[in-house]
């Protein structure tokens, strides 16, 4: 199995060197993260910085998926966004500062935001997946791909103080849809947002992404975990599969 994981560079082993040295990670880890592609949707406060996280660690292929160009209220928290930028596509952006954090990463672009017509393709394209849309539409099908495709979905979501992140593995753990047949009615589009805590649950997420490429420590699986940081309070709460849930249940997909 080793011998079909990409080689590294000298030029990545220089880069990755403080990284290898963690416990049960090495060159073998390291090779696991280039060997993995990862779709984000969206590229925000959250998704974007769980991107600049996962870049900076090595991970082979980012497909962002984020339609729409810069606006000033971005610029508190997305750091993929800059100043100069406003107007300009979110995508291009994020592409370029990903490059020059890391220009062994093999970046995919995609101007749109998930939907019916391109969440099939997407998925199909990647080992994992993290959502971080603001729109539950775009998370249920997201996360009924990922049930149908057998990939894992890390689920990071943020409101003011506050975070979760949830790891959903399809045919092992509960789905998104057994914790929310329906669309919270409390989910807003537009909400009070500090681009720490983003960066926060952004981390997270990432560092759940790793394990899960690696193999090292235990994960959220089967859990969510729940950030206050106004307290600060940091809770794990279980999530139970719903045996006649719609999407992985026994009559879902």
């Amino acid at each position: 199995m080793t011998a079909d994981l990409p080689a590294l560079s000298p030029e990545e082993s220089a880069r990755y060197e403080w990284q290898m040295w963690s416990p049960n990670v090495g060159l073998e880890g390291q090779r696991k993260l280039k060997g993995t592609s990862v779709l984000i949707s969206r590229i925000g406060g959250v998704g974007g910085t769980v991107a600049y996280y996962l870049a900076a660690a090595g991970i082979g292929r980012l497909i962002l998926a984020h339609a729409g160009n810069i606006r000033p209220d971005d610029l508190n928290r997305q750091l993929l966004m800059t100043t100069d930028g406003i107007g300009q596509l979110r995508i291009e952006s994020a592409k370029r500062r990903l490059r020059e954090l890391n220009p062994h990463v093999d970046l995919v672009g995609v101007g749109e935001n998930i939907s019916e017509n391109n969440v099939g393709d997407l998925v199909a394209q990647a080992d994992l997946i993290v959502d971080a849309a603001p729109l539950f539409a775009e998370r249920f099908l997201m996360n009924r791909e990922s049930v149908r495709q057998r990939r894992p979905l890390i689920e990071a979501a943020m409101y003011d103080f506050e975070g979760q992140v949830a790891t959903f593995l399809p045919g092992k753990t509960a789905c998104l849809a057994c914790l929310y047949p329906e669309p919270p009615p409390y989910w807003k589009r537009e909400f009070p947002v500090f681009g720490a805590v983003s960066g926060a649950v952004a981390a997270i997420a990432a560092v759940e992404v790793i394990k899960l490429v690696t193999g090292v420590g235990d994960t959220l699986a089967g859990s969510m975990l729940r950030i206050d940081l106004r307290s600060p309070e940091f809770r794990r709460l279980p999530i139970l599969r719903d045996a006649e849930c719609a999407v992985c249940g026994e009559s879902g997909v």
